[in-house]
């Protein structure tokens, strides 16, 4: 695909995801910044019904639906629309315009591993990334970095969590942790929707009830992962590949508020902490401006209001996908692949109540246990790795339906 010629001076942005949460939060961000930045394409699965109202909105150029029924409907209505844009389907269009040369930045905010492979060709291509699929460094890790490395791409994390530890972070933290003098990292995380819940009772929760987050508005698989506290989990292991910190530099605080999204503890003793209230456009349009900024939509914190900030150590046994999460960590090779591959269809199952909520854990351990880990030397072997993952949690879950 080839693009025209960029409207004066604005940073031309391929949303990868543009129908979910975080997809809705940087178009948000971009509509208030129309003279820093223009649309080129947005990516999205098969809601050809919110993706109507983006391009009636923001006139891509380049339209990408996962879905070919998906990208049918949305061609004939926006022809009987009057409006000339290109409509296309598949992977290899997700890959093609993610990779296109007139575009500047990507946001890859695509769910699960789905997202890996237009992540990763904008990656090759030498993009700004804005980083918001984990899960695509999770399962390919020092492929990921070795491929931005060698591409020259600019790769921004958009996971508060991870935003916020880059904000508080040197601007030459790539040498290494130690030689800028950080001693660790701390991840915060609310605790989920049940971090007072008695664990007898995780057994009868319901999709409605895992995916209520107290603090968060986000999409029902993250929301789930956010309860089980497996997103934490994921975000641990990428941030040992984002900073290049080992798994002991890097410790999870519950933090009920979510006002601190992480923290950066100095040897000298000093600590950094990013602050602001929990809305994704705040992490977007640091990452979308940076190395400047630019105005987000975000209230200002007001402190006064909070009153307190709460601190503590997670449960591990109320916990249990955070701590597979960090032992994945530890094992490397196609560890986190499988991991991730079981968690997505543990949680699928989950939300279509084929699947108990506290099985969750059961599904991932076995499927960890089952499966050998392998030297992840290539993109293919951690596909097939995620493959042979996902067969065997189906059968898990197979195996669990009405287990008592």
């Amino acid at each position: 695909m080839t693009a025209s010629c960029s409207q004066s001076g604005r940073q031309r942005v391929c949303v990868l995801g543009s129908t979910g949460s975080i997809g809705k939060s940087t178009l948000d961000v971009i509509a208030r910044n129309p003279d820093q930045y223009t649309v080129h394409s947005l990516v999205a699965g098969r809601n050809a019904v919110v993706m109507l109202e983006q391009a009636r909105q923001f006139r891509p150029q380049y339209i990408v639906m996962a879905d070919e029924q998906a990208a049918r409907k949305l061609r004939a209505d926006l022809q009987s629309e009057g409006l000339r844009i290109s409509v296309e389907s598949g992977l290899d269009a997700m890959n093609q315009v993610a990779a296109d040369g007139d575009v500047d930045v990507v946001m890859a905010a695509i769910v699960g591993a789905a997202g890996l492979p237009p992540t990763m060709a904008a990656v090759r291509a030498g993009k700004k990334i804005l980083l918001a699929n984990k899960e695509a460094l999770v399962m390919t890790g020092a492929l990921f970095m070795d491929a931005v490395k060698a591409s020259g791409s600019v790769l921004l994390p958009i996971d508060s969590e991870h935003n916020a530890i880059f904000q508080c972070l040197p601007a030459d933290h790539h040498r290494g942790l130690e030689r800028v003098g950080v001693r660790r990292v701390l991840l915060t995380a609310s605790g989920g929707p049940f971090r007072q819940s008695p664990v007898e009772s995780f057994a009868a929760v319901t999709p409605e009830q895992a995916c209520a987050h107290p603090n968060w508005s986000m999409g029902r698989k993250i929301s789930v992962d956010s309860a089980t506290m497996m997103n934490k989990g994921l975000e641990f292991i990428e941030a040992c590949w984002l900073f290049d910190a080992r798994p002991e530099q890097v410790e999870v605080v519950i933090h009920p508020q979510s006002i601190i999204h992480s923290m950066v503890d100095y040897e000298d003793g000093s600590v950094l902490a990013q602050m602001g209230n929990p809305d994704m456009r705040t992490p977007i349009a640091h990452a979308l401006a940076w190395p400047g900024r630019i105005p987000s939509g975000v209230a200002p914190l007001s402190l006064t209001e909070i009153a307190r900030l709460d601190f503590y150590a997670p449960d591990m046994m109320r916990y249990r996908c955070l701590k597979l999460a960090q032992d994945v960590a530890r094992s490397g090779g196609t560890a986190a692949a499988m991991l991730n591959a079981a968690n997505e269809i543990a949680v699928d199952a989950f939300l279509e109540r084929k699947l108990r909520f506290d099985r969750i854990p059961e599904v991932i351990n076995a499927t960890l246990q089952t499966l050998p880990v392998m030297n992840a030397g290539d993109i293919d072997q951690v596909l097939e790795a995620d493959r042979e993952a996902r067969y065997l949690a189906r059968k898990q879950v197979s195996q669990m339906q009405g287990v008592a």
